[in-house]
């Protein structure tokens, strides 16, 4: 599914010099050998770029090797704040690992430790909602093989998933 929406997007960037869609992709998987969640977040670069120099009012390049560290820091803090995950109830925290450039998108990548078992995940996701009024976010979640996925049109923020 990921690559579908980057084939549109390139297709259509060539045809007519801008992408119509805002979205984001959200993936948490559950790692039941290793106990952690396993969560990426990609989001069209040129996109994530204008959101963040609004939001921070800094100079954001998030493909310039040496501002990388600074760049985490931002990439980090923002996503705090717009992508919250409860598991079974209770939030956990997300630990970030770092991100990269894929493609088009920037995937920022998080885990969370001491998750022994899910059957109710709920996430908090207004990524760039602020910056885009069309923006869309797609969430998906996957536990023991069972996957299942929601789309978020802003302003819907908050999704659930239930797992057996």
């Amino acid at each position: 599914m990921l690559h579908k929406w980057l084939f549109v997007f390139v297709a259509t960037t060539f045809m007519f010099g801008s992408h119509p869609v805002f979205l984001s992709v959200t993936e948490i998987e559950h790692n039941r050998d290793e106990q952690t969640l396993e969560i990426s977040c990609k989001v069209f670069t040129d996109d994530f770029e204008k959101g963040l120099r609004k939001t921070y009012n800094a100079k954001i390049d998030l493909l310039e090797a040496r501002l990388k560290p600074s760049m985490s820091v931002i990439v980090n803090d923002y996503l705090q704040k717009h992508l919250r995950v409860a598991v079974n109830g209770k939030p956990v925290v997300l630990n970030f690992l770092g991100y990269e450039q894929q493609e088009e998108g920037i995937v920022s990548f998080y885990e969370v430790k001491n998750v022994t078992n899910i059957t109710r995940l709920e996430v908090f996701n207004d990524i760039l909602y602020e910056y885009q009024p069309q923006q869309i976010g797609i969430i998906h979640a996957i536990d023991n093989g069972a996957r299942k996925s929601t789309k978020l049109n802003n302003p819907d923020s908050r999704a659930e998933f239930v797992f057996p």
